[in-house]
C-alpha cells in the first residue's frame, strides 16, 4: 500500500467537497477558481526553474539531449513538450526525448504497474545510452512515483545531471534530483485527479524549460521563432510573417528570400545586412553560435572597423 496521507496532492480540498451537488456552471466555476491558483504556484519556483533550465542550456550546448521521464499524465506532457519542439524550433527529434513508463502505448492506454518500476526506468535510459552529456528530468505530482525517482536514481549513479517537476512538497524525488522544480499546487478538485492542477502546472514549468532553452539558444528573435519549420501551409505562412514582420520586406519579397536560403533566419541575415553569398552567411550565424541578433552586431562591427 502507499500511503498517501502525506501526499500534497492526494489531500482533500474542502472548496470542493459539495462539487457533486452543483449545477453545470457552478461546478465549472469551482474548477475554475481552483485553476486561478495554479500559476501562484508556478511564481514560487522560479528560481529553481531558471537554475534547471541553465543546466539544460549548457547541455545542449555540449551535444547533449534533454530526457523527461514521467509515467501516466506526467509522462504524457513530457511527450507533448518533447514532441513539439522539432516543428517549432527546428531540433533534431532526440534533442528533447520523454520516455513514457510503458512505452508509447501508454499515452492513449493505461499500461498497469509500469510506473511501479524502478528497473524499467534504468533500462529505458540504457535503451537511449544515456550520458554526462544529458540531462534527466522525472515528472510526477506525487514526487514518489517509481518509475520517475528510478530514472532519477540511476542518472545520478552514472554521472548524469538530474532535475524533476513535481507538485507535492517534501517529495522523494525532489530530494534525490539535483536541480529539483516544487509547484505545490495543492489539494485537487477532485481528490488525487493530479491531471488538473498538478497538469496544468507541470505543463506550464515545461513550456517554460524547453521554450527558454531554445531563445537562450538563438531559436528565437525578439519574440518571433526564426527557427519554424516550413512543413505545412500554415507553417509556410509563419515564416513569410516572420520576415515581413523583422524587416518590412512585402509578402512576395520575403517569398522570394526564402526560396532562396530554404530558411528563417539565413533569409532575414541576409536582408538586413546585404550579405548574398549562402556560405558568408553561415559563416557569420555559425560564429555566432547559431543567434542573429548576434551575428548581425558581428557583421555591423567588422564592416564598421572596416570603414573606419
Amino acid at each position: 500500500m502507499v500511503d498517501l496521507q502525506n501526499i500534497t496532492t492526494e489531500k482533500r480540498n474542502t472548496n470542493t467537497r459539495n462539487i457533486d451537488t452543483l449545477s453545470t456552471l457552478e461546478i465549472v466555476k469551482k474548477i475554475n477558481e481552483e485553476d486561478k491558483s495554479v500559476p501562484h504556484s508556478v511564481e514560487k519556483s522560479l528560481p529553481q526553474i531558471a537554475k534547471l533550465i541553465d543546466e539544460v542550456v549548457d547541455k545542449f550546448q555540449k551535444g547533449g539531449r534533454l530526457i523527461y521521464m514521467g509515467a501516466g499524465t506526467s509522462g504524457r506532457i513530457g511527450v507533448l513538450d518533447a514532441s513539439e519542439c522539432p516543428p517549432t524550433f527546428s531540433t533534431d527529434h532526440n534533442m528533447v526525448t520523454a520516455l513514457i513508463a510503458g512505452g508509447q502505448q501508454a499515452m492513449t492506454v493505461a499500461v498497469e504497474g509500469a510506473e511501479d518500476s524502478k528497473e524499467l526506468a534504468a533500462e529505458d535510459l540504457k535503451k537511449i545510452n544515456v550520458s554526462s552529456n544529458d540531462i534527466v528530468i522525472g515528472i510526477t505530482a506525487s514526487g514518489r512515483t517509481p518509475y520517475a525517482v528510478g530514472g532519477v536514481e540511476y542518472a545520478n549513479e552514472i554521472g548524469v545531471t538530474t532535475g524533476c517537476i513535481t507538485t507535492s512538497s517534501n517529495s522523494e524525488i525532489a530530494e534525490k534530483a539535483k536541480f529539483p522544480v516544487e509547484a505545490i499546487t495543492g489539494a485537487e478538485p477532485l481528490t488525487g485527479s493530479t491531471r488538473m492542477k498538478s497538469g496544468t502546472a507541470q505543463k506550464l514549468i515545461c513550456n517554460m524549460v524547453s521554450t527558454t532553452s531554445m531563445i537562450k539558444l538563438g531559436k528565437v528573435y525578439e519574440n518571433l521563432m526564426i527557427d519554424v519549420q516550413q512543413n505545412n501551409k500554415k507553417l509556410v505562412s509563419r515564416a513569410v510573417r516572420i520576415v515581413t514582420e523583422i524587416t518590412g520586406l512585402t509578402n512576395q519579397e520575403a517569398m522570394e528570400y526564402l526560396q532562396k536560403y530554404k530558411e528563417v533566419k539565413p533569409a532575414i541575415f541576409a536582408i538586413l545586412t546585404g550579405v548574398k553569398d549562402e556560405q558568408e552567411i553561415i559563416m557569420y550565424l555559425d560564429s555566432a553560435k547559431g543567434h542573429l541578433r548576434n551575428a548581425i552586431h558581428l557583421y555591423g562591427t567588422e564592416h564598421k572597423e572596416e570603414a573606419v
